[in-house]
């Protein structure tokens, strides 16, 4: 079924076409303006997920998360390096971003627990520390298990009340507990 528009004094089909889908957004976004803010922040989460931006592990994580029976249960933080990324002196903003992200999780759909989800073969670990810790798997972990270690007990100094979960992901998804 082919839909037509008709011409006339406001232009021709397409045009029109175009108009109505810009009136139909702007009602759609002023109706979500005008809702009661506790109405867009229902609801609650288990979990604060804090994974690396590496693209190779979403599917792997998403399933890890789904496995744990958390699919749709929790919020999602994602700086370069997880844990590096929380506690880098390099980008103190990232820092901010990540306690900002947790106040509101907590406020907002009361969490109880944060997940710290690193992973193997990191490249922001590689740039952020200036090596490749990829090539001594015993040493990768012993790095990684203390900036999570580190970002664990600032946790529990600012909020006492979350439980931590300190994670580290293999490039094949597999998830060993630091």
């Amino acid at each position: 079924m082919k839909l037509r528009f008709g011409t006339g004094a406001h232009g021709n089909g397409r045009r029109d076409f175009l108009r109505m889908a810009v009136l139909a957004g702007g009602a759609a976004a002023l109706t979500s303006a005008v809702r009661p803010a506790a109405t867009l922040a229902s609801g609650q989460a288990d979990v604060l997920l804090l994974t690396c931006m590496d693209y190779r592990l979403v599917n792997a994580t998403n399933r890890y998360m789904a496995g744990r029976g958390l699919k749709n249960k929790y919020d999602h933080v994602v700086l370069a390096g997880a844990a590096l990324g929380a506690v880098t002196e390099r980008y103190p903003e990232w820092n901010k971003t990540f306690w900002d992200h947790l106040a509101l999780a907590s406020e907002l759909h009361k969490i109880h627990e944060v997940m710290i989800l690193d992973h193997r073969d990191c490249g922001a670990y590689r740039s952020l520390l200036g090596e490749d810790f990829s090539k001594d798997p015993g040493r990768e972990t012993e790095v990684h298990s203390v900036r999570l270690k580190r970002l664990e007990g600032l946790i529990k100094e600012k909020h006492r009340e979350l439980r931590v979960e300190l994670l580290l992901m293999s490039l094949a998804g597999r998830v060993e507990h630091i």
